[in-house]
C-alpha cells in the first residue's frame, strides 16, 4: 500500500486556517486585551477562564493569533489579581504585563511593551476567541497600505437614537457599520494617536481618527463576536459542531474482524476494501460532517489501490488531521455497534482506547455502546455489523 498524502488532502480540503503563512516582509507583534472584570457576563470570575470545550477564552484567542504564524511578538494585558493565572496560560513567549483601569489606559501600556522594532502591531479583544485567519491577514495588509486595518460587519438591525424613552431618529443603516477586533496600525501611527488623544474610547480606531489619520475598514466576520453577556457565555453555539456518521459491512469467512481498531476474535471478518472497521468508518464520517468536509467515500474511495487493506484507525489519525486543519477540536464522542455476535462488551475499554488515542483526545470524553437488532434486519441475521457515531466539535 502507498503511503498515506495527509498534505494533498489538506490542500485540496482545508479552509484558509490551514493556508500557507503569506510574506509581509514586516515585523508584526499583537497585543491582547483581558485585563476586563467581565462584570456585565455573570460569572464570578474573569470570562477569560471560562472554558469552551478544553480550552479557556483566553487560550483560544490567543491559539487564533499565534496560529497564524505571523506574530514576531504577543504581549498581553491582565489585571493584577489575574496576572499570575494569565502567565501560567499564556505560557513562555507571552509578554504579560498589569493592565489599566480602563481599556484606553491598558492599550497604551501595551504599546510600551511592544519591541521597539515592530512595523505593525494588531489590537485585539481577548474575549473575541473565533477570529478567523482571513481577517486577520486582511488585517494586516491593510495596516501595511493604509496604514490601519479595522474589521467591520454591515449592522443588519434597525438603529435609533433615542431620548427619554421616545425614539427620536432613524440612522442611514447603509453607512454603519460594527467594528471589531483585531484592529492593525503602523506601530509608530498608533503611538503618536495615543500620545496626543487623552481620555478613554471604546476602541482604537477612534483614537486613530481622533489624531488626525484616517481608519481604513476591512470585511469583518460576523462569527467573530466579543463575548460580553450572559447570553453570550452560555449560547455560545456558533463555537460549536455537531456531526452524524454510520456504516454497515458484511461478515465473510476468511477475514479478521477489527473494531474500535481491535481485533476481535470471531469466525468472521467485515468484508470492504480497507479493513472495513465498521465503528471506526462510522466516526471518521462524524467528524468530516462536523468539520464540513466530504465523507470517507470521496476522501477514500473503494477504487482507488492506496487504501486497499488499509487500517480504519490509521486513517482516523489522517481525518483527524484535516479537521485540525479547520480549527475543529473533538469534545465528545458517542458511537454504538449492533452486532449479533460476537458478544462486545468486555472488547469496549480498549476500542475506547484505540479511538480516543487515534482522535488525540481523553478517553473519557469517548463512550461506545453495543446492542443487537432483536433479530431484525441483515444485522439481525448475522449476515453484516453496523455502527453509528455523534460527534460534538468545538471551533
Amino acid at each position: 500500500m502507498k503511503s498515506f498524502d495527509a498534505d494533498a488532502l489538506v490542500r485540496r480540503f482545508a479552509s484558509p486556517q490551514g493556508a500557507p503563512k503569506k510574506d509581509y516582509g514586516a515585523k508584526i507583534a499583537a497585543v491582547l486585551l483581558c485585563a476586563g472584570r467581565g462584570v456585565r457576563s455573570g460569572l464570578p470570575y474573569n470570562k477569560m477562564f471560562f472554558r469552551i470545550g478544553d480550552r479557556t477564552v483566553l487560550e483560544l484567542a490567543l491559539e487564533a493569533l499565534r496560529g497564524t504564524g505571523y506574530f514576531d511578538a504577543v504581549v498581553c494585558a491582565a489585571s493584577p489579581s489575574d496576572a499570575d493565572e494569565v502567565r501560567g496560560l499564556v505560557g513562555d513567549g507571552v509578554i504579560v504585563f498589569e493592565g489599566g483601569e480602563t481599556r484606553t489606559d491598558s492599550v497604551r501600556r501595551a504599546l510600551e511593551a511592544v519591541p521597539g522594532d515592530t512595523d505593525i502591531v494588531l489590537i485585539h479583544d481577548g474575549a473575541r476567541p473565533f477570529v478567523g485567519r482571513e481577517t486577520i491577514e486582511a488585517v494586516i495588509e491593510s495596516a501595511i497600505e493604509y496604514g490601519s486595518g479595522i474589521p467591520a460587519v454591515r449592522v443588519v438591525d434597525a438603529i435609533k437614537t433615542v431620548e427619554d424613552g421616545f425614539i427620536t431618529g432613524s440612522p442611514d443603516r447603509e453607512k454603519l457599520v460594527c467594528v471589531q477586533t483585531p484592529q492593525g496600525f503602523r506601530l509608530s501611527e498608533i503611538k503618536d494617536a495615543y500620545a496626543k488623544i487623552s481620555g478613554s474610547y471604546a476602541d482604537d480606531s477612534e483614537v486613530y481618527g481622533l489624531a488626525g489619520y484616517r481608519p481604513h475598514t476591512v470585511p469583518g466576520e460576523y462569527t467573530n463576536r466579543k463575548i460580553t453577556t450572559q447570553a453570550d457565555v452560555f449560547g455560545l453555539s456558533a463555537a460549536y459542531r455537531i456531526g452524524f456518521g454510520y456504516d454497515v459491512h458484511r461478515l465473510v469467512e476468511g477475514r479478521d474482524l477489527v473494531l474500535g481498531g481491535i481485533k476481535i476474535p470471531h469466525d468472521k471478518g467485515l468484508l470492504g476494501h480497507s479493513d472495513a472497521d465498521a465503528l471506526v468508518h462510522a466516526v471518521m464520517d462524524a467528524l468530516l460532517s462536523a468539520a464540513g468536509m466530504p465523507d470517507i467515500g470521496v476522501l477514500f474511495p473503494d477504487t482507488d489501490p492506496e487504501y486497499e487493506g488499509a487500517s480504519s484507525i490509521m486513517l482516523l489519525g489522517k481525518v483527524r488531521e484535516l479537521a485540525r486543519a479547520r480549527g475543529i477540536k473533538v469534545l465528545g464522542l458517542s458511537c454504538t455497534v449492533m452486532a449479533e455476535r460476537p458478544k462486545l462488551a468486555k472488547h469496549i475499554p480498549a476500542m475506547i482506547e484505540s479511538i480516543a488515542a487515534a482522535l488525540g483526545v481523553p478517553p473519557d470524553i469517548v463512550n461506545i455502546g453495543a446492542t443487537t437488532t432483536e433479530k431484525l434486519g441483515v444485522v439481525g441475521d448475522g449476515l453484516g455489523i453496523a455502527a453509528a457515531a455523534c460527534l460534538l466539535a468545538g471551533l
